[in-house]
């Protein structure tokens, strides 16, 4: 649905004055991006999605200011700290034209798939920009940016060339249908209705993403130097000719695979829609020589049961890639993810034959560095396989790290004797 952005409510002039607890307010001037309702200890009104809450500490100073959503445990999503400053359209601006110059150099990479606005960590708490070569996707993370849409919109215009911008919710934001005020997950903010899956490059690699109903805003920008590196490594190393690629979703790895020299690539996903757009990549991309000479298979089933079987069948591979969920997204599901991750690399090391390449990665925030880590190299020791740990990895350039929880993304590369 095409949304009349001028029929949806706009910032209000009025604000809301906090007063915090003492630990807020070290968190706060440490950098941190959110303020949590029970950080509270007095507020001057009540307030709805959007409006501006000026933060004081216990003497009445200053701390910041941020957008304020009474519908979400992180009350305000802090905008400005430590010197106060207008929050508007051309304060709005700035932070946009920094996000792009920041992705300036990915346009020297034949690359126009990316992320242009990382949420927090590029001080626009709650708020992520896809872009899709001229296709352009808004997702929210909290109601408090509807009053706002229509200065984004014209913002994101007049910042680079969009033709289309379509809008996707949080699945905690679709639920407040009060404060959407007939928002819709897919409504077309601007621009053409959409007649199928978007096309973009990346690395001059084609890719075509389903950007109203696939996940996330349609595709997985943040593995794109891991992709990369996975290509390099095959071209580089003569024998990784059979690449297993498990959590496939639409086939980067195994496109990336492919165009290094792989020859056989399998691609399992538990979505038989997700392997279906890997097909259509693949045809996208037959025009390279050595994507027209791959074999690409895809299996639809669950990561573990198809490891497994795999394993029992006896069927190696010289490339193992495992790029699972977020096993974790509370603090209470980190040792179930952890226990995941060691599973996973031992079905993993049970395909790859010696002197194979294993890549497993973690996107969850709450599972630390350190703990997966020590987690794929005991669960190898303990199969007993010897890894030579080729590399390990973290985020691509257009997904900055503002703030601890907003470094998410591991990976380990490996060759297992």
């Amino acid at each position: 649905m095409q949304v009349d952005l001028a029929a949806l409510p706009t910032p209000a002039e009025r604000n809301i004055a906090l007063h915090v607890r003492p630990a807020a307010e070290r968190a706060i001037r440490g950098g941190h991006p959110w303020l949590f309702a029970d950080s509270i200890r007095r507020q001057s009104r009540a307030g709805e999605p959007g409006d501006l809450a000026v933060i004081f500490d216990r003497k009445d100073r200053f701390l910041a200011v941020g957008l304020y959503d009474p519908t979400s445990e992180v009350r305000v999503r802090i905008l400005q700290q430590g010197q106060p400053a207008p929050i508007n359209r051309a304060w709005l601006q700035a932070r946009l034209a920094e996000a792009k110059a920041r992705r300036a150099p990915l346009s020297d990479q034949k690359t126009t798939g990316y992320r242009l606005v990382h949420g927090e960590n590029d001080g626009l708490p709650g708020l992520v920009v896809d872009a899709y070569d001229t296709t352009y996707v808004v997702k929210l993370y909290s109601v408090a940016w509807v009053p706002y849409l229509q200065h984004l919109v014209t913002i994101i215009r007049s910042l680079i060339d969009c033709q289309r911008l379509v809008l996707r919710l949080s699945r905690a934001v679709s639920r407040q249908s009060r404060h959407l005020h007939g928002l819709e997950e897919g409504d077309l903010l601007y621009g053409s209705p959409l007649t199928g899956p978007v096309r973009f490059l990346e690395n001059n690699l084609h890719f075509a993403a389903d950007v109203i109903a696939g996940h996330k805003t349609g595709f997985f920008f943040d593995q794109r130097d891991n992709r990369a590196r996975i290509g390099q490594l095959i071209d580089g190393h003569g024998g990784l000719e059979r690449v297993l690629n498990v959590f496939a979703y639409t086939g980067g790895f195994s496109l990336y695979a492919a165009r290094g020299g792989a020859s056989a690539i399998t691609s399992t996903d538990l979505s038989a829609p997700a392997l279906a757009a890997a097909e259509v990549n693949f045809g996208l991309n037959r025009h390279i020589p050595a994507v027209a000479a791959a074999v690409h298979r895809t299996v639809v089933g669950d990561a573990f049961a198809v490891l497994t079987e795999l394993g029992a069948q006896e069927i190696g591979f010289d490339a193992v890639l495992v790029d699972p969920p977020a096993f974790a997204q509370r603090r209470t599901e980190v040792s179930a993810a952890l226990k995941a991750y060691y599973r996973l690399t031992e079905l993993a090391l049970a395909v790859l034959r010696p002197g194979g390449l294993l890549m497993i990665s973690s996107c969850s925030s709450r599972v630390e560095a350190a703990a997966f880590y020590q987690t794929v190299t005991s669960a190898a020791n303990n199969s007993g396989r010897l890894l030579s740990e080729h590399g390990r990895t973290g985020h691509p350039l257009d997904h900055p790290v503002g703030f601890p929880e907003g470094a998410y993304l591991k990976a380990f590369f490996a060759w297992a004797r």
